[in-house]
């Protein structure tokens, strides 16, 4: 019999109550928030900047706030030189796999936000410069680093956004900071 008094009441309260961070969000929590593509200008610590792409999702999951996202990214980018005068070739790459969170600030028109992560970058260095005596060489390692993000986006539509970041890795001997650009489709 207590519990049919009780029963009414919670039922009662729930109705009427309201989410401590209520707002008005398309998709639920747990979910896929958008797919973002971006170039990048990459500054990697004593080399001059060169161009880079990237791929990210952004995933809202359950029991968090809303303002909070994860994004799983895959990154890459290739630097070659040639010096024919000393027939030197040179080049450098990296594939990194990241995992970022990030924080969404609601600022009217646009959409501030800042995050960090952890990051593994697959390095990897070679030069051929057989008149000067060194012959083909490569070099390769996978070290993992932490990242730092802070970045701006900007709706275009309801399902697309640009969006303007920059990115910090800190990867021992091998910093990098990337401009990035692109933009994002919100399923």
């Amino acid at each position: 019999m207590r519990l049919s008094r009780i029963t009414p009441a919670l039922a009662a309260l729930a109705l009427t109550a309201t989410p401590l961070h209520a707002q008005d969000v398309t998709t639920p929590a747990g979910t896929l928030t958008g797919i973002e593509a971006m170039m990048a200008t990459v500054m990697q610590e004593d080399q001059s900047s060169f161009s880079g792409l990237a791929l990210r999702v952004r995933l809202q999951p359950p029991q968090l706030l809303q303002q909070i996202e994860f994004m799983p990214t895959i990154e890459y980018w290739r630097n070659s030189n040639h010096v024919a005068t000393y027939d030197v070739r040179t080049e450098r790459k990296d594939a990194t796999l990241g995992i970022d969170m990030r924080y969404n600030f609601e600022a009217g028109t646009f959409r501030p936000y800042l995050g960090a992560g952890w990051a593994l970058h697959f390095l990897s260095s070679a030069i051929d410069a057989p008149g000067l005596g060194i012959p083909e060489s490569h070099d390769s390692v996978a070290k993992g680093g932490l990242t730092a993000l802070a970045g701006v986006s900007f709706p275009i539509t309801e399902r697309f956004e640009n969006f303007l970041d920059l990115k910090y890795h800190h990867v021992t001997d091998y910093r990098q900071l990337k401009l990035n650009w692109g933009f994002t489709y919100r399923p």
